[in-house]
């Protein structure tokens, strides 16, 4: 009993020694946690701090970029916009232009203006005319001048060449490809009957320019090249844009040789003139020099008449002093007769 009681009694005292002492610890405990909470919250917030510094930094120079690519990205749409713009003017302007080439004589009178343009740009004036008239009457739009004529004649066989490029079947192409050569080989003929004249000075071919490259590659590629066959046989020659340039400049290049050529015939006539000139200076001055060596030899002979001549006068001077001078005096008597 005594001992229970006693074992009660130090059960209480602990009881109460925990209840006075365990809030002070949970005080100091809880003190403790709060300061390292603390702590720990505010190494957080400054991490946290300087992680969203560096994210806003990140963010204005991102944004600073995405302003100045948005900023390029409105100037480039405007020249963008400015591009669409020019580019629906000038298929506004090719659709007039289009509209305005219709007619067969107005397209002739463009292709004529492309062909002196051409001429114009790698010619000299006087290498070259236009509207050039035959003594048949037969007019051709260009002649370029070399040693003899080179017949230019402009042609634009256009509506069967776009009626065959828009034809919707194989069918329809075939009947304006037949159209299509049909034209041209009539203006291969026109080209070769009035205008390859040798009679008056033309070179036995001639050209025929065709302002639109895809109508001369379509006449030279064309059907296995049958219409370009047809053209060499009539001695008429495609060219486009393109390959006249190329023609000119082989032109150019025969009129510089053809300059020099000239030059050289000129020099040498030169050169014989002054031959000629030098062989009358020789003859004139071997005159001169035959009555020079007449005079040097007069001019020799009258030396010695004239050396002849002083000694004779010296001679006679010689004689005359002697003549002139006293007979020694004569002996005496005496020494004669001593003798």
């Amino acid at each position: 009993m005594i001992v229970g009681l006693l074992i009660g009694l130090i059960v209480v005292a602990a009881l109460g020694a925990a209840v006075v002492l365990l809030p002070r610890f949970l005080r100091g405990e809880l003190s403790a946690l709060r300061d390292q909470t603390a702590n720990d919250l505010s190494a957080r917030n400054a991490e946290v701090e300087l992680r969203l510094q560096g994210v806003e930094t990140m963010l204005n120079t991102r944004l600073t970029e995405s302003t100045a690519t948005t900023s390029k990205i409105h100037e480039r749409l405007g020249e963008v916009t400015k591009a669409t713009e020019t580019m629906i003017a000038r298929a506004q302007d090719l659709a007039r232009l289009e509209q305005a080439l219709r007619p067969p004589k107005a397209r002739g009178g463009f292709g004529e203006l492309l062909l002196e343009n051409l001429l114009r740009d790698r010619l000299p004036p006087d290498a070259y005319s236009m509207q050039h008239t035959f003594a048949t009457g037969d007019r051709v739009d260009a002649v370029i001048r070399v040693d003899r004529l080179v017949p230019v004649d402009s042609k634009f066989p256009l509506d069967n060449f776009e009626l065959m490029v828009a034809a919707e079947d194989d069918a329809q192409r075939q009947l304006h490809e037949k159209a299509f050569a049909r034209d041209v080989k009539g203006h291969i003929d026109a080209i070769a009957s009035k205008y390859i004249l040798p009679a008056e000075g033309t070179y036995d071919f001639a050209l025929m320019y065709l302002p639109a490259e895809a109508i001369y590659y379509e006449l030279v590629s064309g059907k296995t090249g049958a219409l370009l066959s047809y053209a060499h046989e009539k001695r008429v020659f495609p060219v486009s844009a393109t390959t006249f340039t190329a023609y000119l400049q082989v032109i150019v290049m025969g009129l510089k040789g053809l300059q020099i050529e000239k030059t050289a015939h000129e020099v040498m006539a030169y050169c014989a003139s002054l031959q000629s000139d030098f062989g009358r200076f020789r003859e004139d001055f071997e005159l001169v020099g035959k009555h020079i060596a007449n005079a040097q030899s007069k001019y020799v002979s009258a030396d010695k008449r004239l050396d002849r001549f002083e000694s004779k006068l010296e001679r006679a001077a010689d004689l005359e002093v002697e003549t002139a001078s006293p007979e020694p005096p004569a002996l005496p008597h005496a020494l004669d007769s001593a003798a």
